[in-house]
C-alpha cells in the first residue's frame, strides 16, 4: 500500500535527523561496535524496512547486524553468487537462506564493493521503494566509509610501530657485525654484505682470542625481521662469551644449538661454520654446521670444508658432530659465503652456482680480497640481469700469511 504524504515527511524527517546524528557520532569518534549498532537503530526505527542483513569485508565477508530474519546470519557465509553483484536489485531469488531478502544493496567506494546490505520491506509504490533504498545505500556508506578510515588508522599506527622496531632491530643488527676486521700484511680479513630486506638473516664474525689464535664465523639463519635478528643477536652474544671461555670448538658449537633451542623454539634454526686457526701449531679446527662448504686455498690445493654437523637449533642433541682439521698451514685463504650468494638465478632461469664460484675465485686469486670481493659481486649483478635479489648475500674471506 502506498505510504501518505504526511508519512513520507516525517520519515523523511527522521532519515534527515539520522544522518546528522551518524555523522556527529563519527565525528566523536565512535567506536565501529557503536557505529553498527546506531546502524542497525537508525534502519530498525523505520517502519517501511522489515528485514535487514549487512555484510562487510575484513580479512573476509561476514555479518555485521541483522534483524528481523529467520536465520542467525552471524553464523552464514556470504554465499559465492552474491560476491559479484555491483547494482542494486532483486539477486537473492533461488539462494539458499538469502532468498529471504527483496533487494541487494552493494556499497561500492569507486569499483570495489565494500559491504552488502541485504533488505525486505513493506509493500510500497516503487517510487518509495527507490528513495528507501537511496537512503539505506547513503546511510550505510556513511558508517562503511568511516568504519574503513578507522581500519586505515589503525593500519598505519601498526605499520608506525612496525618500523619503529624495524629501526630498533636494524640498529641491533648493525652491532653485531665486528666494526673493524684486520687488513694487515700477514692478516687480512674482508666482508662483504648486501641485505634482502632492511633486516637480514647473514651474520659473520671474526674474534680476536688472543696473539695466537682467532675464531672465524659465517651464518644465516631461517626466516627474516625481527625475530630472526634477535635471535642471532642471542647467537653473537653465545658466541663471543664461549669463545673466551671454552677453548674445545665441539663445545662451543654444542652449548650454541642449546641456545638456538631455548630461544627459537623450534621456529627457526641457523646454518653456521667455525673455523679456529692456531698460529704457533699452524693448525685450523673446524665444524660446518649445515652450512654452505667454504673453499680453503693453500699452494695449488683446493679444499671444501664440509666436515662438521647438521644445522644449529633442529636436534637438542647434533648427530655425528666431527670436528674437520687440517695442520701445516702457514699461507692460506679461506673463502666463506651464504646460499644467497650461489642461488641467484639469471633472466633464464640458471643458477650462479657453487662450482662457477670456485672457478671465479680460482682465476682471480692474485687479487687483493678487496678486489676480489668487489669483482665477484659485479659478476653477479652481471649474472642476474634484470632478476632481483631473492635472500641476503654475504662474503667472507681471511686470508694468513706466515710473517
Amino acid at each position: 500500500m502506498p505510504v501518505s504524504v504526511d508519512t513520507k515527511l516525517e520519515i523523511k524527517e527522521l532519515e534527515l535527523k539520522s544522518l546528522f546524528e551518524t555523522i556527529r557520532a563519527i565525528n566523536a569518534n565512535a567506536s565501529e561496535s557503536d557505529l553498527y549498532k546506531i546502524y542497525k537503530f537508525i534502519i530498525h526505527s523505520n517502519p517501511n524496512i522489515l528485514k535487514l542483513a549487512l555484510y562487510v569485508l575484513d580479512d573476509k565477508w561476514s555479518c555485521k547486524t541483522h534483524f528481523g530474519t529467520r536465520y542467525n546470519y552471524d553464523k552464514i557465509p556470504l554465499d559465492k553468487k552474491l560476491i559479484e553483484i555491483t547494482e542494486i536489485g532483486d539477486y537473492t531469488r533461488g539462494i539458499k537462506y538469502f532468498d529471504e531478502f527483496n533487494k541487494v544493496v552493494p556499497i561500492k567506494h569507486k569499483t570495489q564493493v565494500l559491504a552488502y546490505v541485504f533488505t525486505s520491506g513493506t509493500d510500497r509504490g516503487e517510487d518509495d521503494e527507490i528513495l528507501e533504498l537511496d537512503f539505506i545505500d547513503a546511510l550505510t556508506n556513511i558508517i562503511i566509509v568511516a568504519i574503513e578510515n578507522k581500519k586505515l588508522v589503525r593500519k598505519e599506527h601498526r605499520q608506525q610501530e612496525y618500523n619503529k622496531q624495524l629501526n630498533i632491530a636494524k640498529d641491533v643488527q648493525g652491532l653485531l657485525f665486528p666494526r673493524e676486521l684486520p687488513y694487515s700484511k700477514n692478516l687480512k680479513v674482508e666482508a662483504s654484505y648486501l641485505p634482502h630486506h632492511t633486516i637480514g638473516g647473514d651474520y659473520y664474525d671474526f674474534i680476536e682470542i688472543d696473539e695466537d689464535r682467532f675464531l672465524l664465523c659465517i651464518a644465516d639463519v631461517s626466516g627474516k625481521g625481527i625475530p630472526a635478528a634477535i635471535l642471532m643477536s642471542n647467537f653473537q652474544g653465545g658466541l663471543r662469551i664461549l669463545s673466551r671461555q671454552v677453548s674445545s670448538l665441539k663445545t662451543i658449537v654444542k652449548e650454541l644449538n642449546k641456545l638456538i633451542i631455548q630461544n627459537s623454539h623450534g621456529e627457526n634454526f641457523i646454518t653456521a661454520f667455525f673455523a679456529l686457526y692456531d698460529r704457533k701449531q699452524e693448525r685450523i679446527k673446524y665444524i660446518n654446521a649445515g652450512h654452505n662448504p667454504p673453499f680453503i686455498f693453500s699452494g695449488k690445493d683446493v679444499k671444501r670444508l664440509d666436515t662438521g654437523t647438521t644445522i644449529l637449533g633442529g636436534f637438542s642433541e647434533l648427530p655425528f658432530l666431527e670436528v674437520g682439521s687440517l695442520e701445516g698451514l702457514a699461507n692460506f685463504l679461506i673463502f666463506c659465503f651464504t646460499d644467497g650468494f650461489i642461488e641467484t638465478y639469471n633472466e633464464a632461469g640458471e643458477e650462479f652456482g657453487e662450482e662457477y664460484l670456485l672457478t671465479f675465485i680460482k682465476k682471480h686469486l692474485h687479487l687483493e680480497q678487496k678486489d676480489l670481493h668487489a669483482k665477484l659481486i659485479a659478476e653477479l649483478n652481471k649474472f642476474k640481469g634484470k632478476n632481483v635479489y631473492i635472500d641476503d648475500i654475504t662474503l667472507l674471506s681471511c686470508k694468513v700469511l706466515k710473517a
